[in-house]
């Protein structure tokens, strides 16, 4: 499972919502589907402005967090 952390790395660049979404260049609402970890994909070239203007790693704004219940041939 991939945890997102991107309202963590917000909160600590003081950025809200809005904002980020104005400088990545997509909406409000993608923004926070992306937040609320309800995104099924992004776009690498997305992922690469979020990390730019949050000067952060892709892995500041994302965790894989094994499931104990589900097996790798699954």
């Amino acid at each position: 499972m991939i945890k997102i952390t991107l309202n963590v790395v917000m909160a600590k660049r003081n950025i809200n919502t809005g904002e980020l979404a104005k400088l990545v260049g997509i909406t409000p609402a993608n923004i926070s589907i992306l937040k609320t970890g309800k995104a099924k994909a992004v776009r690498f070239s997305t992922l690469e402005k979020i990390c730019q203007v949050l000067d952060c790693q892709p892995g500041d704004i994302m965790v894989y967090e094994p499931d104990p219940f589900k097996s790798v041939e699954e």
